[in-house]
């Protein structure tokens, strides 16, 4: 194959081993960036985690409810959904994202293992190999709590919702 001129630039047919070569080293550069959102779900998911086994704790012993406060605007029902959805919206991106992450965080190394292994040589792609698990695990991990933690309070939040909303109607709809 030929050449193509494009003024400046010259394209030229890539082979099968190049391009097999640039998507590696791709993936390979993708690895740390995974890594490091792999941390910041485990760390979200745990605050998160926190934070829902004191209002577990609160809520046991009796406290009051949290409340569904609109800030801006009026509090109308629209208004106290969307408040919850943004409350929740962390922990459901986390428990979906989650596994994705922790997939390729395992599948990246796992491509250069394979070959190194097939080569015979031990490497530092074996190795990683362990790592990439022990990221996985975190992840699912993350994404496990982070589901469970979203189920349980979004049953709280729509109980409050509920709750609410049959008040204002017994108040005769007035603003609290």
């Amino acid at each position: 194959m030929q050449s193509v001129s494009l003024g400046r630039f010259a394209l030229r047919p890539v082979s099968h081993v190049e391009l097999e070569a640039v998507l590696v080293e791709l993936s390979q550069a993708l690895w740390w960036p995974v890594v490091g959102l792999i941390a910041l779900v485990v760390g979200y998911t745990l605050v998160k985690l926190g934070g829902f086994l004191t209002e577990a704790l609160m809520r046991s012993a009796g406290s009051p409810k949290r409340t569904l406060l609109v800030k801006d605007g009026p509090e109308t029902p629209e208004a106290m959904e969307l408040l919850m959805v943004k409350e929740l919206e962390g922990l459901r991106i986390c428990s979906r994202v989650g596994p994705m992450l922790g997939l390729i965080a395992t599948m990246v190394p796992l491509g250069p293992a394979l070959s190194t292994a097939t080569g015979g040589t031990d490497g530092d792609s074996l190795a990683r190999l362990g790592g990439s698990f022990a990221s996985v695990i975190l992840a699912l991990t993350a994404a496990s709590i982070a589901f469970a933690v979203h189920t349980v309070r979004r049953r709280w939040l729509l109980e409050e919702l509920s709750i609410r909303l049959a008040s204002k109607s017994k108040s005769g709809g007035s603003h609290d």
